[in-house]
């Protein structure tokens, strides 16, 4: 599951940046760990394009190609977060592409969408109960590392 790359890179990062700078970088580390994750979701739009087509409800139009566009904004996301310039608006963007994306998600959980094997085989709705609080972890984790960086751990050098 790409979440777990959020606590692995942030624990990799922050200890990369206490060795290098001294200091630990808890919202830095933060976004880079958020950046890597998005990379790896971005790519699998393209992987499991099939399956996540299933995940979008058949009225909507062109949906392959949306699930390639939501491909290439998570990349596109994943760098602007890590620009100091950008991140605080690419955070609030990030923000609400989860919350856009959290009706496609309940969709595909009472469908029993399987997105790996792009088939009916999923789990069903008991996943909304990992899925609904996983989703608002990730707009806290955005918003405290890309917005509203808390005194506490804002570094004193950023990239």
């Amino acid at each position: 599951m790409p979440e777990a790359i959020l606590p692995i890179v942030l624990i990799i990062s922050m200890i990369i940046f206490k060795l290098i700078r001294k200091e630990y970088e808890y919202a830095l580390s933060a976004r880079i760990a958020m950046a890597l994750m998005l990379v790896a979701t971005g790519i699998a739009h393209f992987v499991y394009s099939k399956g996540m087509t299933l995940m979008i409800p058949e009225f909507i139009p062109c949906r392959e190609e949306l699930v390639w566009i939501t491909g290439i904004f998570e990349i596109v996301v994943a760098v602007a977060i890590l620009i100091p310039g950008f991140q605080k608006t690419a955070g609030w963007m990030l923000i609400l592409f989860f919350v856009l994306i959290l009706p496609a998600n309940v969709y595909a959980a009472f469908e029993h969408v399987n997105m790996k094997t792009a088939d009916f085989t999923g789990n069903g709705v008991n996943y909304l109960w990992y899925r609904i609080p996983l989703q608002l972890f990730f707009i806290a984790w955005v918003y405290f590392s890309c917005i509203r960086i808390p005194d506490k751990i804002k570094p004193a050098l950023d990239l």
